[in-house]
């Protein structure tokens, strides 16, 4: 964590005073729609149609495809050994762990890995990833994880709000390990983590003429983080 940071409230991902929450707070009401998305209330009440969380695991399979890719590219936009091994450790756990689990995770809902891995892409996984993707090309290492935020750090955020919201079913909710995982202390971690990311960035990358371009990357990739859900109710 940045030394002028905030520390993080209790049970917060972030702290007040961190670039996330500055982004989120610059492009709040797209933020409360991905949040708050009616994909996410139906995971939290246990009515989403199994065949629509089917879809959404499928292609969440094809999306980490291309988040190690982002983070291959994160290796290759770094500049200092520090920040290169940060990277490389994520790009080696998303391919040598988290795959495995999502492939063992999707089993359990009947998707066999065969069938994950001959899916063709939707619209919506092409969207968010390809965008990741190009601010990553386009611009340095500070644009690229502000486009990655709103899922990594999103997703936290929405498995912790679910977790302690009175009104979440958990007892008999078929997805309640989906809400457990992300709300987890594993999980949550990693989060912090790419929040501390963010500051130490935009110290060294930052400054108050950046923001904007980089609050517009973040509300964007917030919206197709939405759409991603869209297509999950789509299923």
């Amino acid at each position: 964590m940045a030394e002028n940071q905030a520390p993080a409230a209790a049970g917060a991902v972030a702290g007040a005073d961190s670039l996330f929450a500055r982004l989120k707070a610059a492009g709040l009401d797209d933020w409360e729609r991905y949040t708050g998305h009616a994909f996410v209330r139906r995971l939290a009440d246990g009515s989403l149609p199994e065949a629509c969380f089917r879809r959404y695991l499928g292609q969440d399979y094809l999306f980490l495809i291309h988040l190690a890719r982002a983070y291959g590219l994160a290796v290759y936009k770094s500049e200092s050994l520090a920040d290169m091994r940060r990277a490389a450790a994520s790009l080696m756990a998303i391919l040598d762990v988290e795959m495995k689990l999502h492939v063992e995770y999707c089993a359990g809902w009947g998707l066999g890995e065969a069938e994950i891995t001959t899916l063709e892409e939707a619209r919506e996984t092409m969207a968010y990833t390809r965008y990741v993707i190009e601010k990553g090309l386009a611009g340095d290492l500070l644009d690229l994880h502000v486009a990655l935020a709103p899922c990594i750090v999103g997703y936290a955020e929405i498995g912790l709000r679910l977790k302690t919201d009175p009104a979440t079913r958990l007892d008999g909710n078929p997805y309640r390990s989906w809400i457990e995982m992300y709300a987890g202390g594993d999980y949550q971690e990693l989060a912090r983590a790419e929040v501390a990311a963010l500051d130490r960035l935009s110290e060294t990358r930052g400054g108050p003429g950046r923001f904007d371009s980089l609050a517009r990357t973040f509300r964007e990739a917030t919206r197709l983080e939405a759409a991603f859900w869209d297509m999950g109710l789509d299923g």
